[in-house]
């Protein structure tokens, strides 16, 4: 009886053990105290990608575009390590980037070279009328998300996007 009580505690233990580093990845403060995972947009319109968290290290790469969504995974005092959306990270300076939620419109069918759009709907419903087709790669702004869909503006039409078919915004988040 000891023994199979013992095995229960034993496995319950481990259970939670492997439990932990999860829970704590869902629920990570970077320095600043923000998540970590996060979602940001670049706010200047030319941003160097460090390989390293200051600007003894060489730039890798210069974005072009403000508004342009990425996700912080790391902070080292003033500096945040990004990904954009295709992948690409390094080291960006805090100033350079923006608490405004931005989207690219399912950038992993870009490459596919057929008709694809993403669907900017007046309603949260997935047979609600199109006002807007968005071709894959089309950054926008998104106002909220309920989990499912996202409040979006893209050249002043405004609508309803899946959620499912952005990058900017994490499966089943929800935001105002």
């Amino acid at each position: 009886m000891r023994r199979v009580i013992f095995r229960s505690c034993l496995a319950f233990a481990l259970g939670l053990v492997t439990m932990i580093p999860e829970a704590q990845a869902q629920n990570a403060k970077g320095a600043s105290g923000l998540p970590l995972p996060r979602f940001v947009s670049l706010k200047a319109r030319r941003v160097n990608l460090r390989i390293g968290p200051s600007t003894d290290y060489a730039a890798a790469w210069m974005y072009t575009r403000a508004g342009l969504p990425v996700e912080i995974t790391q902070e080292y005092e003033n500096w945040r390590k990004i990904r954009d959306a295709d992948g690409t990270e390094g080291w960006v300076n805090q100033s350079l980037l923006s608490g405004e939620r931005m989207a690219v419109a399912a950038p992993w069918m870009r490459s596919r070279g057929e008709d694809v759009y993403v669907n900017l709907r007046r309603d949260r419903q997935p047979n609600a009328t199109i006002t807007a087709r968005l071709e894959p790669g089309v950054i926008f702004r998104i106002r909220e998300c309920n989990g499912d869909w996202c409040r979006a503006e893209a050249g002043g039409i405004e609508g309803w996007v899946a959620q499912s078919e952005i990058w900017g915004a994490y499966p089943g988040e929800a935001f105002k």
